[in-house]
């Protein structure tokens, strides 16, 4: 069976507070995009005792083990609650990595849901929520994956209305790896002058001045290229741009497709369905 685990942007981010478990509260929009992976499992011959796997990566490199993936993660979670045959994992990337996009949160998320339909092992969503949060702050979101107000780690989900499928969405990530770690290490907590919620509500036209990211002082003022990018989308007509998550992927809106090709040599490029 197989799936195609999207990725996601930040619209608005703000770190509102430090939290006394080292982590931070936050205020965010996800919105899912069309830039999709490739995730499938196929069940082999089952000796009847412990889980067994084998996990296949094409696409886009990912570094670590296969025991650090977070399908793997994904996959044993599940592996010490139900009684799973053995399987061939395969995976195509297409959502690079350290990029704001969430990829490997929406690669578990899948896997959750696929091994659910699968093997026709009776979790609720709700279940499925439960259990994705314990791998990852923004996991829950992709079982979700529709547009959410999210809190505290980015955990806490409400649904939004909210539809820019009439704007041609362009996405650039340039060759940089920004921390998270790192990032939220430049942050200095803070409430946003006007709520989040409010501004969404606005026109995207309206956006450029209203909405921020805070992770985008920081991580510009490190990574020059990362603000270059944002510049350059807002010349080429964009009427909001923004960086997406801590970075290191930049996405512009646009009332039209523009005519990017020749302009981000070197970087990934992706303009598609939103």
């Amino acid at each position: 069976m197989i799936c195609f685990p999207n990725a996601k942007i930040n619209i608005g981010l703000h770190v509102v507070s430090r939290r006394n478990d080292g982590y931070h509260n936050l205020e965010t929009v996800f919105y899912p995009i069309g830039l999709k992976d490739a995730l499938e499992i196929v069940p082999t011959e089952d000796d009847g005792g412990e889980m067994k796997y084998r996990f296949f990566s094409t696409g886009i490199p990912i570094e670590g083990s296969p025991e650090t993936n977070l399908v793997i993660k994904a996959l044993n979670l599940i592996a010490a609650e139900k009684k799973l045959p053995e399987i061939d994992i395969h995976l195509l990337k297409k959502i690079p990595s350290g990029a704001g996009l969430g990829g490997g949160s929406s690669n578990a998320a899948f896997m959750l849901n696929l091994l659910n339909e699968t093997f026709n092992l009776g979790y609720s969503k709700e279940e499925l929520i439960l259990r994705a949060a314990r791998l990852g702050a923004d996991c829950p979101f992709f079982i979700f994956n529709k547009p959410a107000f999210a809190t505290g780690i980015g955990d806490k989900l409400e649904p939004i209305e909210l539809d820019v499928s009439n704007y041609a969405l362009l996405l650039v990530k340039p060759d940089i790896m920004v921390s998270t770690k790192e990032a939220y290490a430049m942050i200095t907590p803070g409430k946003p002058e006007l709520p989040l919620k409010e501004i969404i509500r606005k026109p995207p036209e309206t956006w450029r001045e209203l909405l921020k990211n805070d992770f985008e002082a920081p991580v510009f003022k490190k990574f020059p290229e990362i603000c270059k990018i944002k510049t350059q989308l807002y010349e080429m007509g964009a009427v909001y741009a923004s960086m997406s998550g801590s970075g290191s992927s930049v996405f512009g809106l646009f009332e039209k497709e523009p005519d990017w090709h020749g302009k981000f040599d070197g970087h990934f490029v992706w303009s598609g369905e939103k």
